[in-house]
């Protein structure tokens, strides 16, 4: 008990003591122990790197997860040491809305189907963005949260540790010149060569730490590197599902297109006698911009047509073509295809007979068949 008692009492001493030589550097009573230069740089440094890690982490986390609800659910779990449990992300539940409403609505209609194929879309974003997110919580959020859970605070403690040191030896050089005495000042001389060995000995501890952020810097860079290639993956996969539903719903906008040019085909026979009402309220509708249609050949079936018609050897309509832009590149698979460029502008028109998801395309002295999920058709 006595023990406990003497050592509360010396250090609420060196407690004192420390306040007070701090408060009297504050005010400019007394004298302190300046680090040099370097040392000065590195911690300035260590403090930088360690404001800087902050902010991206916390900035990380909102990108990664933007709902403040939910991470402060998974701050609570990793706390509490306990696994975070699976959350459904917004592309999979959208995509398992619109399968629930195509079954309503009917698997088999066109919303049906395209509601169903959005979805699937949907489902494969959410997958993928859960892949991103899982990949860079491990790859760099964790790396940096280890830093400042583990590297930061132990050179918080040593740098405390350090400031207690100087104060004890700014403490010990006020006492010093105070004292008046030789016995007095022999046995402050040797408290400050023991406090000067210690405050030595912690400052070499805390540099060799502030000389480790150089570490902590390639350590990072190794993260952030694995994070953009995350990052690089999830959103090719992103454009690559996009690209192939666009390509899908395309497919699918053809046989709308189809629909468009039999009409203009079946326009150049005779009109019947007389209109019906349904008939009469189209004629009203105004004009739809369509493909200028090639006029079938007579006594041939337009399905014998396609076959027999040579797209190199067929003209223009005289009633016009239209323009489209090319949205990617095509290879032609034969010669009577057209290779496409991406961006580039080209004539269309369509042939009585064609398959709807094919058009006749001319680019200068060039001619052939040109998918129509590869264009942009334009008025």
């Amino acid at each position: 008990m006595d023990f406990n008692v003497k050592k509360l009492a010396s250090d609420a001493g060196v407690f004192f003591s420390r306040a007070v030589q701090f408060t009297e550097e504050k005010l400019g009573q007394a004298e302190k122990t300046e680090l040099d230069a370097h040392f000065e740089n590195l911690l300035a440094r260590a403090d930088c790197t360690k404001n800087w890690t902050e902010k991206i982490l916390r900035q990380t986390e909102v990108l990664l997860q933007p709902n403040p609800s939910a991470r402060v659910e998974e701050f609570l779990y990793e706390k509490l040491d306990r696994k975070v449990p699976s959350r459904v992300t917004n592309g999979e539940l959208l995509a398992q809305y619109m399968t629930e409403a195509a079954n309503d609505f009917g698997p088999g209609t066109p919303y049906g189907k395209t509601l169903i194929k959005v979805g699937e879309t949907q489902r494969r974003l959410g997958a993928a963005e859960r892949d991103f997110i899982h990949s860079a919580s491990i790859n760099f959020l964790t790396p940096l949260r280890n830093f400042l859970e583990g590297d930061w605070r132990t050179i918080s403690k040593e740098r405390r540790i350090l400031q207690n040191r100087r104060l004890d030896l700014d403490a010990c050089k006020a006492r010093l010149k105070k004292a008046k005495a030789a016995e007095a000042k022999a046995a402050a001389e040797h408290e400050l060569r023991l406090t000067q060995t210690e405050f030595d000995r912690q400052a070499e501890v805390t540099r060799l730490l502030l000389e480790g952020i150089s570490s902590t810097h390639v350590n990072h860079l190794r993260c952030l590197h694995e994070f953009v290639e995350s990052q690089t993956n999830y959103y090719a996969h992103c454009y690559q599902y996009m690209l192939d539903l666009q390509k899908q719903l395309g497919s699918s906008k053809g046989e709308i297109f189809s629909g468009t040019f039999v009409g203009n085909a079946e326009s150049t026979s005779p009109p019947p006698a007389a209109t019906s009402p349904p008939a009469v309220a189209a004629a009203t509708l105004p004009a739809v911009p369509t493909i200028p249609v090639v006029p079938t050949i007579v006594g041939v079936p337009n399905t014998v047509a396609e076959s027999v018609l040579n797209p190199n050897e067929v003209k223009p309509p005289a009633s016009g073509t239209r323009k489209a832009r090319v949205l990617y590149d095509y290879e032609a698979a034969d010669s009577t295809e057209l290779a496409l460029l991406a961006d580039e502008m080209i004539t269309v028109y369509s042939l009585p007979g064609m398959d709807p998801d094919w058009l006749i395309g001319e680019r200068g002295n060039q001619k052939g068949k040109v998918p129509v999920t590869y264009l942009e058709l334009l008025s």
